[in-house]
């Protein structure tokens, strides 16, 4: 689990740029439309918790503990949720969704694993 905490954190680090210019890009066309959509808004959260769940993970490869596992849990959770109920016309963002998806599942994986939880 620390190669995928190492390699997740630096995947997820990574792709927090390019959603936070594709969030921009997204909320500029929402305005343009007045569509009234928040996906823009959405996608920003979506990267600010890809960011921080990055960071977490790669600070805490080396620490399996059961903070830090649910830590990592709320952060791409929280990230999965917002972008997979306010995507609108951003579809990109169904993409990093499940990214942050793959994310959860391993960290609730890797808590089971190191705590014999369940």
């Amino acid at each position: 689990m620390k190669t995928w905490k190492l390699v997740s954190g630096i995947i997820s680090t990574v792709l927090s740029v390019f959603v936070v210019f594709q969030s921009m890009m997204a909320g500029l066309a929402n305005a343009l439309e007045e569509s009234g959509q928040s996906s823009g808004s959405a996608g920003l959260v979506v990267s600010i918790c890809m960011l921080c769940g990055g960071i977490v993970s790669i600070v805490s490869r080396k620490n399996n503990s059961k903070g830090t596992n649910i830590a990592l849990i709320i952060l791409f959770g929280l990230a999965t949720f917002t972008g997979f109920v306010l995507a609108g016309n951003y579809s990109d963002l169904y993409i990093w969704s499940s990214w942050c998806l793959i994310n959860t599942i391993l960290a609730i994986i890797s808590l089971k694993k190191a705590h014999q939880i369940i």
